[in-house]
């Protein structure tokens, strides 16, 4: 049976709602879930839920935790914090996939460092699946590498392609890189040099994709470096918040107003649905040995459960085998990555 270590002390609502999520996903799921952290914590919930006798939940105690605010490169040293033991339980085969809502950069190092990269993969590196008329769009890298060579743009490339063709089922996808402009010879100097790159692959490579591309769904893959799709995904979110509250305050100002938001509240919850990221779960450090699932701070009950889900979806997927195979056939030989 597949099992997924997760952190239970990472993220603003642990360890509560994350133990709640590990029991839904042994409830729904039926996987088995390691829950690392301190057990004293862990416990109590387990109990409260009739679920502390359920074999599929076994609590892996770690007393120490990584803090939000802490610097990334101290879960390397802290090796009895929940985040280095359950990235251990992968790198050792106990567990088949991790799952944190807890500090992004740490998560990284031990994804890199504890659970280790594919022997094809120089950088890992987080894809994305952002909403779009037509579907997704897979941004990336959104966070990974913030200063990165064109030869790590091509391989990220390869890493998009595999995820919208594997996990969103989009066929031949179209590759784009994000630059100024749309005509080639525009853009930055890693922009520049990687273009010519991405070309002589075997990739469905379309050129250059501009900003407003990122949400049109002109592209299915567009690729940046990590600094860039950081920006990009923050500022996305901070706007799509932004817009929330300013259609609230516009409906509070008249009855009418009122009115015409219940009738619209049916699209309003589909729309929601469609931009929740409790509802996707949490986003990939593609290029990991094993299934490393990054999920939002703020995560619920709901986002862990549902980023356990991407794990197994990967894992049963076979993601990495078809990664490290198009590694191999869409990069010729003789392209100078």
């Amino acid at each position: 049976m597949e099992a997924i270590a997760v952190d239970c002390m990472g993220g603003d609502y642990a360890p509560l709602e994350i133990v709640r999520g590990c029991i839904l996903a042994a409830r729904e799921l039926g996987c088995k879930v390691y829950l690392v952290g301190k057990e004293e914590e862990i416990y109590p919930i387990l109990k409260k839920a009739g679920e502390d006798k359920n074999p599929l939940l076994e609590i892996i105690n770690a007393e120490e935790k990584i803090e939000m605010n802490e610097p990334p490169s101290n879960v390397l040293r802290k090796k009895n914090s929940s985040l280095f033991v359950a990235a251990k339980l992968v790198r050792e085969g106990v567990a088949q996939g991790l799952v944190s809502a807890g500090n992004t950069g740490a998560v990284l190092a031990v994804g890199k460092f504890v659970v280790g990269a594919e022997e094809e993969v120089e950088r890992p590196a987080i894809g994305v699946a952002l909403p779009n008329p037509k579907g997704k769009t897979v941004l990336i890298d959104v966070g990974a590498n913030v200063d990165c060579k064109p030869r790590h743009l091509v391989q990220f490339a390869v890493m998009g392609h595999t995820y919208a063709e594997v996990m969103l089922g989009i066929k031949n996808p179209r590759v784009g890189i994000l630059s100024i402009g749309e005509e080639e010879g525009k853009g930055n100097e890693l922009v520049k040099e990687t273009y010519p790159l991405l070309k002589a692959t075997r990739l469905n490579f379309k050129g250059n994709a501009e900003g407003r591309d990122i949400y049109a769904g002109t592209f299915d893959v567009i690729v940046c470096d990590g600094f860039v799709g950081n920006v990009i995904l923050k500022a996305s979110e901070s706007l799509g918040l932004a817009v929330v509250q300013m259609i609230k305050e516009e409906i509070k100002k008249s009855w009418l107003a009122k009115l015409g938001a219940l009738l619209l509240m049916p699209a309003l919850n589909n729309f929601k649905k469609k931009a929740d990221f409790a509802e996707y779960g949490g986003i990939p450090l593609l290029g990991a040995k094993k299934p490393v699932i990054i999920t939002h701070g703020r995560a619920n009950a709901k986002a862990i459960k549902n980023s356990i889900k991407v794990a197994l979806e990967f894992l049963d997927t076979h993601f990495n085998e078809k990664l490290t195979q198009n590694l191999k056939t869409l990069i010729p030989e003789g392209v100078n990555v």
